[in-house]
């Protein structure tokens, strides 16, 4: 057997996870308490797809282009549509920014924008947020991933490389892959497995020297930590009472919600939950109501949660999507790409409850105040976990990037006067 059987290709190395290494390492077949100080983690849930802010978080009720949905009144004041009362139960703790404008009206590009802070560009991978906060708040140490998603595909680390790609969860309602051991497989079998894929390794970094093959084998070992690490527990969501689960929504996003709870209670810096579906061309107010429901019971669910536990102030919480949809109502009773005057929810840590930043016009169609970007909201987010928007990174050309754009501004009014 010849050297080049051990390489990978680089482009499944470069997009290989800790959840990956752990099915390689196996051989697998086809809390913090609370304390004083600034907030520890961000949970971002991602509603992919272009979540309608016109039927959730921004309603125009008595104009048509509300279509047969209603307002309520939130414990914060304001209004959100009746497809979320029990975020309006909570609304004294949440915050929104009704007035984003980030002009990318194409799924993927507008993705990138919202998740980095800066533009797609065809010669820069730019970090995502939760890739960001990882390398910020990066502990050796640490047993639990920094950086965990739950559902869809990441943005991930881009040139910062391995060492910040999520641990990527496909379905928190089924036991993580790769956790255990492999059936018929005990510990002192792993060991041995464990220790001719190291010899295996030390040949392949002998052939192949580098950044990359260095990154590996840190990847592994860090699977190895996890794995038996009793940390691990953070993802069994069968140790909750089934009310909690119940609570959350039973289904993958209200799961993935609590299992975000789990993470960040036991250590975890960053964590993303994806809801997926909101595309709604047509039939919007159907498949508005089914996905509307989710998103009351899990981000509902979480937020009254953290309260509970005394981890609110800990832990920064953002409702986003790649852009809005239309106010006004299609022929085929849907609403289209809309990137101009949507809305981001946000609770948690230094954020301010109860406020409302920015307008939009009666009919929803344009912003009528406080115009807001994608690295405006980065920055607000930087400042509320307390990290440095000055750091630099370096892409593989040796060019420097800021973690956040310098035309990114704070959203001051969310904060404290």
């Amino acid at each position: 057997m010849g050297h080049d059987d051990f390489a990978i290709p680089r482009r499944k190395f470069l997009g290989l996870s800790l959840g990956g290494a752990l099915g390689l390492a196996l051989g697998a077949r086809p809390g913090f308490a609370e304390e004083e100080g600034p907030a520890r983690s961000v949970i971002v849930l991602n509603m992919a797809g272009g979540m309608s802010q016109t039927d959730t978080f921004d309603p125009k009720f008595g104009h048509k282009n509300a279509g047969p949905l209603k307002a309520i009144k939130t414990a914060g004041g304001y209004q959100l549509s009746e497809l979320l009362p029990r975020l309006a139960d909570q609304g004294a703790h949440l915050s929104l920014i009704r007035s984003m404008a980030t002009r990318e009206g194409a799924h993927e590009r507008a993705r990138h924008l919202v998740h980095t802070g800066y533009a797609p560009s065809g010669t820069v991978r730019h970090p995502d947020l939760g890739s960001l906060v990882a390398q910020a708040t990066h502990d050796p140490g640490q047993e639990l991933p920094n950086y965990v998603h739950v559902g869809g595909t990441a943005i991930g680390a881009g040139f910062l490389g391995v060492d910040y790609q999520p641990f990527a969860v496909a379905d928190p309602t089924k036991p993580v892959a790769n956790l255990g051991y492999p059936k018929g497989v005990d510990a002192r079998r792993f060991g041995r497995r464990r220790r001719l894929l190291e010899a295996i390794e030390k040949r392949f970094r002998k052939a192949h020297p580098g950044d990359e093959t260095e990154a590996l084998t840190k990847v592994y070992q860090r699977a190895d930590k996890l794995m038996h690490s009793p940390k691990v527990a953070a993802f069994d969501l069968s140790q909750e009472t089934q009310a909690t689960r119940e609570s959350y929504g039973e289904g993958r996003f209200g799961q993935g919600c609590l299992m975000a709870r789990r993470l960040v209670e036991a250590g975890a810096r960053a964590v993303e939950v994806e809801l997926g579906g909101w595309d709604t061309h047509e039939d919007n107010f159907t498949k508005n109501r089914m996905l509307a429901a989710q998103l009351d019971a899990g981000f509902g669910g979480l937020l009254a949660d953290l309260a509970q536990r005394d981890l609110l102030k800990r832990t920064v919480v953002v409702v986003t999507s790649e852009f809005g949809r239309t106010p006004s109502i299609n022929a085929r009773d849907g609403r289209d790409h809309f990137a101009n005057g949507w809305t981001v929810a946000l609770a948690g840590g230094s954020i301010q409850g109860g406020r409302v930043v920015g307008e939009t016009t009666g009919d929803g169609l344009k912003v009528a105040k406080r115009p807001i970007g994608a690295s405006d909201l980065m920055a607000t987010l930087f400042k509320a976990l307390e990290l440095d928007p000055d750091q630099t990174n370096y892409t593989r050309e040796g060019r420097p990037l800021r973690a956040v754009d310098k035309s990114g501004k704070v959203i001051s009014e969310l904060f404290a006067s």
